[in-house]
């Protein structure tokens, strides 16, 4: 048996002492001092001894002593006696642990005694009552965050997820309260409105997660970035092109309302060079690399001092192999621009294949639609029916019902790029995943959507990464 001695003057401590009563334990026993005799109730008589006495009396405190504590438990409301209390303990056990409730700020060195401040754990319990502020274990794991409590709030891009398709990397869903009752997780398992969740991880990684759920639409390009940017190298890149992609990325830059990040590689033409710097403003950066530098190292520098979350480029750079492969390691939304108009585009068009790379991007889409003015469009090939495609289309109506956003799905018994070729104008929305980084070769016999990207290479196309 483990004895325990515990300290007790006011309110807190009797307080602590009826939660350790009604806390089970057969392995200690407690030796509680109180300056006057409080009445507990279902007192184990076994357990607990009662002193009635003053514990900066030295004469008294010390023959209690005499036996062997494992650990001394004070909480006081003078810091006056609490200070005599310590002394008077030190002067018969130089090494035994002391927990303090300190109310006062006081400091000691001693590393055998260990200060709770009240302030700090009441100003912490008092902030997992703010909305918006996740709820941390602070007294599980080592308590720096690793353990989350998340509600999902109505418009949340996780509503309506399977967790199966939920990329989870050094973090992992590990409970569901769903009115008020456990349930426990399972691939196949839906994320509903008002659920509570518990995450597990890496404590950087499930703020980014936290920040992810919190999310609701009109928030795009968040949470990959906060800026757009349009990427020129115009060694690949013809004048008349480059002014194009302009205009096209600052009608983007409106219906976003981001900054717009213009970046200039290898610049070779004095005249568009010149266009390209009326465009700046306060909303408009002009940042043009004039000396030749590792452009891929220069490119995710430029991604973080940037904070960019949607990067544009032309269809002439994306068709380069260490340009897209560049584009793909940086994990942001790419907006690839073909030669058609880019503000006359009404409809956004999604392939659904066999994967469920679809529902992790979801909630992306639907901003995307949202914030553009895009009607939704989801092509269904009827000939290679799979249990995966037909939960990836109720995935997308339960959202389209979340946001009042209409959604139309196409079945199709041609290949849905044949029919899309015959659109006139759209954009296709895919995820970024590496087949598409892949050299175009390979794919020549492959009846993949995701590989046949290029065979819609004339119309507009974003490419989301599936990473969360």
């Amino acid at each position: 048996m483990k004895k325990i001695l515990i300290i007790s003057d006011g309110s807190v401590g009797e307080h602590f002492i009826q939660r350790v009563i009604e806390t089970y334990t057969s392995e200690n026993i407690y030796y509680v001092i109180e300056l006057k005799a409080k009445k507990y109730e279902e007192v184990n008589p076994a357990r607990f001894k009662f002193y009635e006495f003053d514990p900066t009396s030295f004469y008294k405190l010390s023959n209690l002593l005499k036996m062997e504590f494992v650990q001394v438990i004070i909480a006081m409301d003078s810091q006056l006696d609490t200070e005599n209390t310590i002394k008077n303990i030190r002067l018969v056990k130089k090494n035994l642990r002391v927990i303090v409730l300190n109310q006062w700020d006081m400091q000691n060195e001693d590393s055998d005694v260990l200060m709770v401040n009240s302030n700090e754990i009441l100003a912490s319990r008092l902030l997992d009552y703010l909305p918006n502020v996740p709820v941390i274990a602070q007294n599980v794991g080592i308590g720096e965050g690793e353990i989350m409590e998340v509600l999902v709030p109505f418009g949340s891009s996780f509503v309506y997820r399977h967790i199966g398709v939920i990329e989870q990397k050094n973090w992992r869903i590990v409970a569901i309260y769903r009115n008020r009752k456990l349930l426990m997780p399972s691939r196949r398992r839906m994320i509903q409105p008002n659920d509570l969740l518990v995450l597990v991880g890496d404590p950087a990684v499930l703020k980014s997660v936290y920040r992810a759920i919190k999310r609701e639409l009109g928030q795009f390009p968040e949470p990959f970035g906060s800026n757009i940017f349009l990427y020129v190298d115009m060694c690949l890149v013809n004048s008349n092109t480059i002014k194009e992609m302009i205009r096209r990325a600052v009608f983007a830059h409106k219906k976003f309302k981001h900054n717009l990040v213009i970046k200039v590689v290898n610049p070779s033409n004095i005249e568009t060079l010149q266009y390209i710097k009326e465009f700046r403003d306060e909303n408009v950066i002009v940042d043009i690399e004039y000396k030749s530098r590792d452009l891929r190292a220069t490119f995710y520098k430029d991604i973080k001092y940037y904070h960019i979350g949607l990067v544009i480029v032309s269809s002439e750079m994306f068709g380069d192999y260490y340009t897209r492969n560049t584009l793909y390691e940086s994990h942001v939304p790419v907006l690839k621009l073909s030669d058609r108009s880019f503000s006359s585009v009404k409809d956004a068009a999604i392939i659904l294949t066999n994967n469920r790379d679809l529902e992790k991007i979801s909630s992306t889409i639907f901003d995307i639609s949202e914030q553009m003015g895009f009607n939704l469009e989801i092509y269904s090939y009827v000939n290679e029916h799979d249990d995966d495609k037909e939960q990836t289309i109720e995935h997308y109506n339960n959202l389209a019902a979340i946001f009042s956003k209409s959604i139309k799905v196409i079945n199709e018994n041609e290949n849905p790029i044949r029919e899309l070729r015959k659109k006139e104008n759209f954009v296709h929305i895919l995820p970024f995943t590496p087949k598409v980084k892949k050299r175009r070769i390979y794919s020549l016999l492959s009846t993949d959507s995701e590989k046949l990207y290029y065979k819609l290479d004339n119309y507009h196309q974003i490419f989301l990464p599936v990473q969360l």
